[in-house]
């Protein structure tokens, strides 16, 4: 029997990225997408609790892929897609690929590799992709079958997911793929917050980071900034 896959994001059912690891994904199984109908960035692992989730067909890109718009969050589209939109549980759940890096302690926020720790809740092997923010897609078109073709035959550990991220570079400067990668305690960012204007005596401020890279060997954030794919297994709070 084909392999049951389960595909969501944060950055919305329009995303390209969705398309593109659909499409990749359909080669090795059945493809349902269940995706937020908008953008869910930064959402880490929030669920609906005392509201409706409205679930509705898409029409999406890519033949053959059953898809659905959530109004949910991330983690909300793998609980209800797995338990109640899907006819039997997937097999496995695929998220991404997200519009920026989800390394070091940005995967604390990331509602990428939340959504996949939900399919690992739900049993699943679980497989977050994520790639550089400037729109360059070479190292990403040239190695994403070749990983998802070996991390779909990886067991399922209890507890974890498998992170991927391309880095944002052209494929002529990529050095290739590092496993094994350890989650980085450094963040690409130095949080600051501006304050944006003050009225009737309330502040309002929005995020103002400076953004300060650093390699770091062994790292997933390492690998990125050196310009390698970035391979690792993040393990859940347990």
């Amino acid at each position: 029997m084909p392999r049951k896959i389960l595909i969501t994001n944060d950055d919305g059912i329009h995303a390209d990225g969705l398309v593109r690891l659909a499409r990749c994904a359909k080669e090795f199984g059945e493809v349902w997408v269940v995706a937020p109908d908008g953008e869910r960035s930064a959402a880490s692992h929030s669920i609906t609790l005392r509201h409706e989730i409205e679930i509705r067909p898409y029409e999406f890109d890519v033949p053959g892929v059953q898809a659905f718009a959530c109004s949910g969050q991330p983690a909300d589209c793998i609980r209800v897609g797995s338990i109640a939109v899907m006819p039997e549980k997937p097999d496995l759940v695929m998220t991404g690929i997200n519009n920026g890096y989800n390394v070091a302690s940005d995967i604390q926020y990331s509602a990428t590799a939340a959504s996949a720790f939900e399919g690992e809740f739900q049993g699943c092997l679980s497989i977050a992709f994520s790639e550089g923010y400037n729109g360059c897609h070479e190292v990403t078109e040239r190695y994403l079958k070749e990983i998802m073709a070996d991390l779909i035959e990886k067991e399922h550990i209890q507890g974890c997911i498998y992170n991927v991220n391309f880095p944002g570079c052209p494929l002529s400067e990529c050095k290739g793929v590092l496993y094994d990668r350890k989650v980085s305690g450094k963040a690409f960012y130095d949080d600051g917050y501006k304050l944006v204007k003050e009225e009737n005596g309330s502040r309002f401020y929005m995020v103002d980071g400076i953004y300060h890279p650093s390699t770091e060997e062994g790292t997933d954030y390492g690998a990125v900034i050196d310009k390698y794919v970035s391979v690792g297994v993040v393990r859940n709070i347990s």
